[in-house]
Order: C-alpha cells, then sequence, then structure tokens
C-alpha cells in the first residue's frame, strides 16, 4: 500500500520571531547606552604618572531659591554682585560652567537677570537643570 504524503512542501524561514529578537536587542542596546550616560560611563583605573597634570573643568553651581535668594555652590550672595563674583571663581580657568538651578516658582524676570550676570561674568556655558516630570 502506497501513502500519499501529498505535495512536498519547502521549508521556510519565519521572520516574525526574528524581527521580535531584534527588537529585544535594540531595546537592550538602547537601555544599556543610557545607563551608561547616566553613570558617566565605566570607571577604570588609570595608570599613575609623576608628569601629568589634572585638568578639571571649572563647573559651578547657582541657584535661585523661591525667596530670590541666590546661592553659587553654597555661598550666598547679592544679584548686583554675582558677576564679579562668578568672574572671581572662574578666575584660571579656559571655559568655566554653570549648572542653573531655578525653583519653579522663581520669576522669569529674575532667572534673566541672573542670566544676564553669568553673561557678564563671561561664562557662556551654562545648563538650565530641570527634573523629569512623571507621566500619568
Amino acid at each position: 500500500m502506497k501513502v500519499n504524503l501529498g505535495a512536498q512542501r519547502r521549508a521556510r524561514i519565519e521572520i516574525l520571531p526574528l524581527i521580535d529578537i531584534v527588537f529585544l536587542l535594540l531595546v537592550f542596546f538602547i537601555y544599556a547606552m543610557l545607563s551608561m550616560a547616566i553613570h558617566r560611563g565605566i570607571p577604570v583605573n588609570l595608570p599613575v604618572s609623576s608628569s601629568s597634570s589634572i585638568e578639571k573643568e571649572l563647573i559651578l553651581s547657582v541657584t535661585i531659591k523661591d525667596t530670590g535668594e541666590i546661592l553659587v555652590d553654597d555661598d550666598r550672595t547679592a544679584l548686583k554682585g554675582l558677576a564679579r563674583f562668578l568672574k572671581r571663581r572662574a578666575k584660571g580657568h579656559k571655559s568655566p560652567g554653570i549648572l542653573l538651578f531655578a525653583d519653579r516658582k522663581v520669576s522669569c524676570q529674575l532667572l534673566v537677570k541672573v542670566l544676564d550676570q553669568i553673561r557678564m561674568a563671561d561664562i557662556h556655558r551654562i545648563s538650565l537643570q530641570t527634573t523629569m516630570e512623571s507621566q500619568p
């Protein structure tokens, strides 16, 4: 007795599981890159040299509280003397930077005045700090 197996089917590669794996790898690598950016890279032990100098760029923190009080790092300063104070702190550095923390209740006018004082101190690297808004 002869068994009829029907037409021979050709082997085929299913593409849907392959696409799932590619997207899973993509998500993994994106997450890995973001976590490295947040942690500023991988810590390593650097070689020791007696003739090298450590080059650190000066980063100052300017905070504007909701009361209008202005702090540079932890030192209180007035708005009028802010440019002179920043010039003194940044003296001798090639390209100092500012991290600007402003309370959400601070008026826009005060924020602009502080930005003007920072520019008058000849500091052009300014980063306005924010927090991530939680999604509902």
